[in-house]
């Protein structure tokens, strides 16, 4: 245990190389809390949540009015008892939660973050027009990327044309398909487009209709006949249980930033399988930080699962000066390997500041 000496709050809005189209709107930057926790014997870490409407139900107002609440309780407290004082936010704010708990984790040297190693993470289609599919795909394939993501969730004929062409590119390869549409299907057509999909390289479909229609999404899973996902319906442990109950998933995804940290999240895995269900792990709205703690359990934990902790591969600026790579569709972790944060670019990027530090005792 180490005690928590100062707490560093950054707000950050970071702007994207491309659009990030997704079926409730077009993402054009990032808004990410950064908190940086420094402890005695010079510890430090740092954490992260991007907030984004449709993802959490935290809005950004919300996220950086908690994070300016927590954080000055937070010092002077030791490492351990600022972890279980979060628990009091967790339920309303997972988000902001997660930014702190992983930036104590880290702090602390939690065994999670000293992976190495690679995790393979999909390719993304961006563009939602046809005629202009193959050659991203091409684009993908040749870049090693083995399992790809496209976005549905708009109108059904149309997503079933884009998908088709997509398996007409692939055709021939050992290629995958993630189909995703971000809620945005009423149950009828979501039920349209699973009764409709041909199985062909689909890995599976995920989240046809909204997070509580719950209903839907057993129907969604009866209708369909490939492998169904829910995304963002599962919020908290309570959702992967009920998943499991009414038999509306065959896999979950699980993100770090909505579980409050990293022992957290190893929890959840074990859950999750016990339950007899398979886990995809990943986040692909979140900086740096986020995806490299992504990676590091994915390593130990989800070996020959392509992960979606892609996020990181998005924005203009990286946020740490040695960002990760990819080679060949993976994420390559080298040996003993720490973010370090490029202040050049966090400065160009922050919107709002706070810092506080472990009150003075007098003797």
């Amino acid at each position: 245990m180490s005690t928590i000496e100062r707490v560093l709050l950054r707000l950050l809005r970071v702007e994207l190389t491309q659009p990030y189209k997704l079926s409730f709107g077009t993402v054009t930057a990032f808004d990410t809390l950064l908190v940086e926790a420094f402890a005695e014997g010079g510890r430090h870490g740092i954490g992260e949540a991007t907030i984004l409407t449709g993802y959490t139900d935290e809005t950004l107002d919300e996220c950086w009015s908690a994070a300016k609440e927590i954080a000055p309780l937070l010092c002077g407290q030791d490492s351990v008892q600022a972890l279980g004082m979060l628990a009091t936010w967790t339920d309303t704010n997972p988000f902001t939660v997660t930014a702190f708990g992983t930036a104590i984790e880290m702090a602390m040297g939690h065994a999670a973050l000293r992976s190495s190693g690679a995790v393979p993470v999909l390719g993304v289609i961006n563009t939602i027009d046809q005629s202009k599919v193959g050659g991203e795909i091409e684009t993908l394939l040749k870049k090693g990327y083995k399992t790809l993501k496209a976005k549905v969730g708009w109108d059904v004929d149309s997503d079933l044309a884009r998908v088709a062409a997509i398996q007409s590119a692939i055709a021939g390869t050992d290629a995958k398909i993630r189909i995703d549409a971000n809620q945005g299907y009423s149950p009828q057509d979501g039920l349209k487009f699973a009764a409709s999909l041909r199985p062909d390289h689909v890995e599976l479909f995920e989240q046809a209709c909204d997070a509580d229609d719950w209903d839907a999404a057993v129907a969604v899973k009866k209708a369909a006949c490939v492998p169904v996902m829910l995304d963002e319906s599962i919020y908290k442990m309570a959702d992967v249980e009920k998943a499991s109950q009414l038999h509306a998933a065959d896999i979950v995804k699980l993100k770090l930033m909505k579980l409050g940290g990293l022992t957290s999240l190893d929890r959840a895995l074990d859950r999750t399988s016990s339950l007899g269900m398979k886990t995809v792990l990943g986040n692909g709205v979140a900086t740096d930080i986020g995806c490299w703690m992504e990676a590091c359990v994915a390593v130990r934990r989800l070996q020959g699962i392509a992960g979606e902790m892609n996020g990181f591969l998005k924005p203009r600026f990286q946020t740490v000066k040695n960002p990760l790579t990819v080679e060949a569709g993976t994420i390559v972790i080298p040996d003993d390997y720490v973010p370090v944060l490029d202040m050049t670019a966090i400065e160009r990027l922050q919107v709002a500041t706070e810092s506080y530090q472990r009150p003075v005792v007098a003797a």
